[in-house]
């Protein structure tokens, strides 16, 4: 398979594509990826870590870096929407200071190979400029996941899937983090709305201090989360250390209580009193595709509940609390599964 994409004979631009096991032994790559075999022993004999393809010009010295995390979906791929809402809401001038970076987090290998067949074909002049790439993580990176603690298969399923959310946002920020000065994390099944890069661009060139954690231009989990490339590898370490525990959005909370928060104050009270650390603007820039229809019934429930089981608790387990919060985002009925479904998970 991997020889297969190396050999695409119709691929006439000239791009970087490379296996891990074909780089030249003289070639510098970067440790980036070395703080990885801290946490996870099996990599400890691993001479190299890196990617397994990469598709592209490997550009670097940008402003920003967009990584999109793709896994397969049961019906249908929302990736070329998504890539195309953020490649075409770019100006020249922007697309020159930025790399979109599509990290395949899936080792099927009809997926990598229709992924890649796809951006090829579709978008081209993006990767001819080096404003587009595409890596796949080696399978090999993932830690032994059968030791799942739920009792029922949802269960399971649920907490391999979170798990493994971790694991591939973690090799995404390490991959970018030498790329750009500022790294913006997304999914394949996001929507960018209009001069969402100029906003964001102004926002953060404007903004009065540079001693910011984290900006939030989406209101989705972890989407739209930007950082600063020159803090990733901290944000690494503490979610590696807790990947086991919790979904990647609510790790995030917990770093920033860890590292901002007095002890016994409230998150609401500790984020009033950083709202310049943990910035927030608004309205949202990114939102998901047709979250009503778009997805597998048990995927999109996995994504809605972990979203929105946040706020639930947070409001006291209240159910009319939780219609509200998520009015205009699901219908009544997805509403009520999503209630039924956060109980039964509590029980």
């Amino acid at each position: 398979m991997k020889n297969g994409i190396r050999q695409r004979e119709h691929l006439s631009v000239n791009l970087v594509e490379k296996n891990v096991n074909t780089l030249d032994e003289n070639e510098t790559v970067s440790n980036t990826f070395d703080v990885l075999k801290f946490f996870f022993p099996h990599l400890r004999n691993v001479g190299r870590i890196y990617p397994d393809v990469i598709i592209g010009k490997e550009k670097t010295g940008v402003s920003f870096a967009l990584g999109i995390s793709s896994v397969k979906r049961e019906n249908h791929s929302y990736l070329k929407h998504a890539l195309t809402s953020l490649v075409s809401r770019m100006t020249p001038s922007e697309v020159k200071d930025a790399v979109v970076i599509v990290s395949i987090a899936d080792n099927t290998e009809d997926y990598l190979k229709s992924v890649v067949d796809m951006i090829t074909k579709r978008f081209k002049r993006q990767l001819n400029s080096g404003s587009l790439e595409v890596i796949s993580i080696p399978a090999f990176f993932y830690p032994d996941m059968s030791h799942a603690k739920q009792s029922t298969e949802d269960s399971q399923k649920l907490e391999r899937w979170r798990i493994k959310q971790v694991l591939d946002f973690c090799f995404l920020m390490l991959y970018a983090q030498p790329k750009a000065m500022y790294y913006l994390q997304l999914q394949d099944d996001i929507i960018a709305k209009k001069m969402y890069f100029t906003k964001i661009s102004d926002f953060v060139h404007n903004i009065t201090s540079n001693d910011w954690f984290y900006i939030e231009f989406s209101i989705l989990g972890f989407i739209g989360k930007l950082f600063k490339s020159e803090d990733l590898t901290d944000f690494v370490r503490f979610f590696l250390m807790f990947y086991k525990d919790k979904p990647i959005d609510l790790l995030l909370e917990d770093f920033f209580r860890v590292k901002m928060c007095n002890p016994g104050e409230t998150l609401e009270k500790c984020a009033e009193r950083n709202k310049q650390i943990r910035v927030k603007y608004k309205p949202s820039l990114f939102q998901y595709v047709d979250i009503q229809s778009s997805f597998p019934v048990p995927e999109q429930y996995y994504k809605i509940y972990y979203f929105y089981f946040r706020k639930y608790e947070a409001n006291g387990r209240n159910k009319e609390t939780l219609e509200t919060q998520i009015t205009g985002h699901l219908s009544e009925i997805i509403v009520m599964k999503i209630y039924s479904y956060i109980n039964r998970r509590k029980q």
